[in-house]
């Protein structure tokens, strides 16, 4: 039976009733009962539990080791990184994912470099295809009261909303039904650690991580596609191919939500049951109905194996790890 993941920001009523759309359509294509939409189909509201964050990470995860394919819903320069989570846990299980973006803008290094539908070119890379609405679809003034201008307008936005969920279904049928996707996960490396550092911090805590790493006995791969002289596309399945070999990861989560990069990496990581040290400092708690404080993205603090805040609590959390470069 084929199951089919719907990512989507959770937290406001509209991504809630973008995410419902995107689910409802495909349901039309691929039946409902292979579709699961995260919150509702969990009963979010509903569920109770004494530590229901940790519940709600469980269970989706369990939809997310037996899912076929993935729409994942990102807009914006400001990722959620839950949905990046899912997605990074998705591509190391080489399940389709088909990304979904309502954004206008793209994203690029420099005015005249290369562009990129998303602020981390690493998301281009993972995608089996990406679908857009970044443009307004076309007035029907025969649809819409004379001088409701607002009407008109949502009209347009609409539009395109409906063009954009047909197409995600189609590809992702699609991409789960083509053969040639098959497991390409490449061979891990007992010795190999990656580091993914933030992409708006520029901390010289990762040199002297590095440097730690390395007389622990680990090769280090330092993520490079952010590099003002690297080729960001390649540098990007450089990146990933590091990440899914290595057998630890350092992720700096640090920030109003962690890096797109390190939710992704989280996301690998929490898929083949891999440790993750993050760098995670000062944040504060994130609270909501019946559920235990949260530190970050629940998808993030439960698939994280410890966080630290500097080059001690880091030393610390390696000599607490269970593995070793071997």
């Amino acid at each position: 039976m084929a199951l089919y993941y719907i990512a989507h920001r959770l937290f406001a009523a509209h991504d809630r009733a973008l995410g419902a759309y995107l689910a409802s359509r495909l349901a039309l294509v691929a039946g409902a009962d292979d579709v699961f939409l995260p919150f509702c189909d969990t009963d979010e509201e509903n569920l109770a539990s004494d530590c229901k964050g940790r519940l709600l990470f469980e269970l989706d995860c369990a939809r997310l080791r037996r899912a076929s394919g993935m729409i994942a819903v990102l807009h914006g320069p400001s990722l959620d990184d839950g949905v990046c989570m899912e997605i990074g846990f998705a591509a190391a299980s080489e399940i389709p994912v088909v990304l979904v973006s309502t954004d206008f803008q793209t994203y690029a290094p420099a005015p005249t470099g290369p562009q990129f539908t998303f602020p981390d070119p690493l998301l281009d890379q993972l995608a089996s295809s990406v679908i857009r609405a970044h443009r307004l679809g076309r007035p029907d003034e025969h649809q819409q009261p004379a001088g409701d201008r607002f009407r008109a307008f949502l009209g347009q936005n609409l539009t395109p909303v409906r063009s954009i969920a047909d197409q995600a279904a189609t590809a992702l049928l699609a991409a789960a039904r083509d053969p040639a996707i098959a497991d390409r996960r490449p061979s891990r490396r007992g010795d190999l650690a990656y580091i993914e550092p933030s992409p708006y911090l520029d901390d010289h805590m990762w040199e002297d991580i590095d440097r730690e790493m390395r007389a622990r006995g680990w090769r280090v791969h330092m993520a490079r596609r952010f590099q003002a002289r690297a080729d960001q596309a390649q540098a990007a399945r450089a990146d990933w191919a590091a990440a899914t070999a290595a057998c630890l990861a350092v992720i700096d989560a640090r920030g109003p939500e962690a890096p797109p990069g390190a939710a992704l990496v989280t996301g690998a990581y929490a898929a083949a049951g891999r440790p993750v040290l993050a760098a995670c400092t000062g944040t504060w708690q994130t609270l909501a109905d019946s559920r235990e404080p949260n530190w970050r993205n629940l998808m993030i603090q439960y698939a994280i194996t410890a966080r630290f805040s500097g080059t001690d609590q880091f030393s610390a959390a390696m000599d607490a790890l269970p593995c070793s470069p071997t």
